[in-house]
């Protein structure tokens, strides 16, 4: 049976397992039946299965004779957002979130679809082995929308356990991609982040008498002014970056002046000399805006790096993503496969690309996830359909699922043919 008529074959199942995952979403370090699912359905393909590495990561490997070792990996995590799609299977699922807050759940990045894909592309490989030889790494990621889930499972020994792959591909589902097709292109595809947390601080008193304080809230608007001139002034227009100021909060009543403010900020690039000339710039910025106030040494505003969330960009090999490209236009056709752009979102599946001394070559590519006619009506609107992290996304989950589960599998078995 060719690979188009076993995922078909699949469908039905996948789309019930999928639509299940959709329906009961569990929040990053909380997916404890996701995972339990996704090692029962690798166990009954045949796949050696270890369960809670690295949190509730899952670690499976299909074996079939020598070759080659290809890492496919799937993230698990849900958000904390009420869905609004009215679907009968949509996430009624209220939570607890790490801070001890109630809040709705949804799948809203398409990692059901995603947990989906790797298991259908298990079911497709171990009903195939007479077209591959050597070995994948299943790999069901925690923890990707809070960035801290492939670090886990890097530091607790992913590939020093279970042997360094010699290719990684994953899958992300795209809105603005009509379900049927996919996007792939070498070189960098994601961007690289980092988020920082900056104390400005300063001399509080009296909202009535400002001459004897020096007013954090103002240094904080100046340093933000000043930190748009980064990107549009020291970047060439040419060279991607991104530095916004998401969150600032300061003082608790109008006549008030506060002994401090803070800042939040995302930083966005695609090089690690992006990543070094943001962060310095940042920092200087801040110290000189606070100089320029008349901010004493000792109370100069302090700059603290997320180390968790401080992620490469992701950079596809070209052979890879050559691979991926033939491998989807045989399966898939020709014209369902399109060049990609690059997006100034990141992944954390970046850090298995560089967690060895060697780089690993790796593809992310993306999968179509609006329905023909909904990407129709929208055009005739002139609006985008509903945005990955937006409460009314909702896939369409039979071409999504068959388009993914065909490019993944077909991805693997080119690579071990």
């Amino acid at each position: 049976m060719c690979l188009n008529e076993l995922v078909q074959t699949e469908l039905d199942d996948l789309v019930r397992i999928y639509k299940h995952l959709h329906a009961n979403p569990e929040l990053s370090n909380q997916e404890e039946k996701s995972s339990r699912l996704i090692a029962e359905q690798l166990e009954a393909c045949g796949v050696t299965v270890t369960r809670n590495f690295g949190g509730h990561g899952v670690v499976g490997i299909l074996e079939n004779g020598e070759g080659s070792t290809v890492m496919v990996r799937g993230d698990m995590d849900a958000l904390p957002i009420t869905e609004e799609t009215g679907l009968d299977y949509a996430s009624t699922i209220i939570s607890t979130d790490n801070s001890g807050s109630k809040t709705g759940v949804m799948h809203g990045c398409g990692h059901d679809i995603h947990m989906t894909t790797l298991m259908g592309t298990a079911r497709v490989l171990s009903q195939c082995k007479k077209k591959w030889n050597g070995r994948v790494l299943f790999v069901a990621q925690p923890a990707e929308e809070v960035m801290s889930g492939a670090r886990s499972m890097i530091e607790q020994g992913l590939f020093k356990k279970f042997g360094i792959p010699d290719y990684c591909l994953t899958i992300h589902v795209l809105p603005k991609l009509e379900a049927g097709n996919i996007m792939v292109k070498p070189g960098p595809i994601m961007a690289g982040t980092y988020q920082l947390k900056i104390t400005v601080r300063g001399v509080g008193g009296h909202g009535a008498i400002p001459q004897e304080c020096i007013d954090p809230v103002v240094l904080a608007a100046r340093i933000i002014t000043s930190l748009q001139t980064i990107v549009s002034r020291e970047f060439s227009p040419l060279d991607p970056a991104v530095v916004t100021v998401g969150s600032i909060h300061g003082g608790t009543k109008a006549n008030i002046i506060p002994g401090h403010v803070v800042m939040e900020v995302t930083a966005r690039f695609f090089d690690s000399k992006g990543h070094d000339h943001i962060f310095e710039s940042i920092k200087r910025i801040c110290k000189y805006e606070a100089l320029s106030m008349g901010i004493p040494e000792e109370l100069l505003p302090v700059v603290e790096l997320d180390e968790v969330n401080d992620l490469p960009a992701t950079i596809n090999s070209k052979y890879l993503a050559e691979i991926v490209r033939k491998s989807a236009e045989g399966y898939l056709g020709v014209d369902k496969v399109q060049e990609a752009v690059m997006l100034m979102g990141s992944e954390d599946f970046s850090l298995f690309r560089t967690a060895v001394d060697k780089e690993i070559p790796s593809c992310l590519f993306f999968t179509g996830a609006t329905s023909a006619e909904e990407m129709a009506l929208f055009h005739e609107k002139g609006i985008n359909p509903p945005s990955l992290h937006n409460s009314r996304f909702c896939p369409p989950p039979e071409p999504t699922i068959k388009t993914a589960v065909t490019a993944m599998a077909g991805s693997v078995m080119s690579l071990l043919s």
